[in-house]
């Protein structure tokens, strides 16, 4: 199944995309799709239903995050050896781990907004790996057993606050809007294998990155399974996985975002986002 939510921000209405490419409306089945609407018992549900007889959608308009209700948003760092080179850090021993704000959430052509006084912006187009049943502590055989679906995400960064400014990452990874998320969920059993899936990403129609998550340091099941002995993981938690390389801090010299840039990224299977770049505007942001 492809789900997904459309409409006005705070008004989302729940959806998916049937195997002919037609959007048609959940609203009358379930209000919302949340972590629960996740879980396994919650998909076997969805899976029961006759999607022919629900009513079909025009075209959406607005498309919001696939699901409401994440409490963690994890993202994973160097997870792509070339990524690490143009990045001129080693290639990590162990996965690196940190955390994007829930309030960097946003839909997948949502704008993004530079943060106040930013010259150093940059892009990251990431396979997203979507929980579906608490994992404490589970074996790589398992944990696949644990996802719900996937997603594609762009871990947008301003890399002086992440690099230059003391501390963790996480200050540069959790602006406002710096975190475009869909624009569907699409569930596990829709991806046989996600090492296999080529990802992409443009800026102002220029390919920057062309990559594939077989070429990740560390797979998905390893990735699931490592969190999980730091952190409890629950339905509706979200791990973006690493980027390839291509970002614009590995440029020569390195190309940041500006104001009326565009971003165009996808993910094999998983869909496509586009986004358009604005100088610092809180309207944008909770209009």
């Amino acid at each position: 199944m492809k789900l997904l939510r459309h409409g006005p921000k705070g008004q989302e209405r729940p959806a998916l995309i049937d195997a002919q490419g037609t959007l048609r409306d959940l609203s009358g089945v379930l209000p919302d799709i949340t972590a629960d609407t996740l879980s396994p018992a919650g998909l076997a549900r969805l899976r029961e239903l006759d999607v022919a007889t629900l009513p079909a959608l025009p075209q959406a308009g607005r498309i919001g995050v696939p699901w409401a209700g994440m409490r963690k948003f994890i993202c994973i760092g160097l997870n792509y050896a070339d990524h690490a080179a143009e990045s001129k850090l080693p290639v990590p021993a162990e996965p690196v781990i940190f955390m994007k704000a829930i309030t960097a959430l946003m839909g997948p052509n949502d704008p993004v907004v530079l943060p106040q006084g930013s010259v150093k912006s940059d892009w990251e187009v990431e396979l997203g790996v979507v929980i579906g049943s608490t994992a404490r502590y589970v074996s790589e055989a398992d944990a696949l057993k644990h996802v719900a679906g996937y997603c594609v995400v762009n871990d947008v960064s301003e890399r002086e606050y992440q690099i230059e400014r003391g501390g963790t990452w996480d200050k540069g990874k959790g602006c406002d809007t710096f975190g475009p998320v869909g624009p569907w969920l699409v569930t596990a059993d829709e991806v046989p294998d996600p090492q296999q899936l080529g990802l992409w990403l443009e800026v102002n129609g220029k390919k920057v990155q062309n990559g594939s998550t077989r070429t990740m340091v560390f797979n998905v099941a390893t990735l699931v399974s490592y969190v999980s002995r730091f952190m409890t993981l629950q339905p509706g938690d979200l791990i973006s996985t690493g980027t390839p390389p291509g970002v614009g801090m590995g440029h020569k010299p390195p190309v940041y975002l500006k104001p009326g840039d565009t971003m165009h990224l996808g993910i094999e299977g998983l869909g496509e986002q586009r986004q358009t770049v604005h100088a610092w505007d809180p309207a944008l942001i909770d209009g």
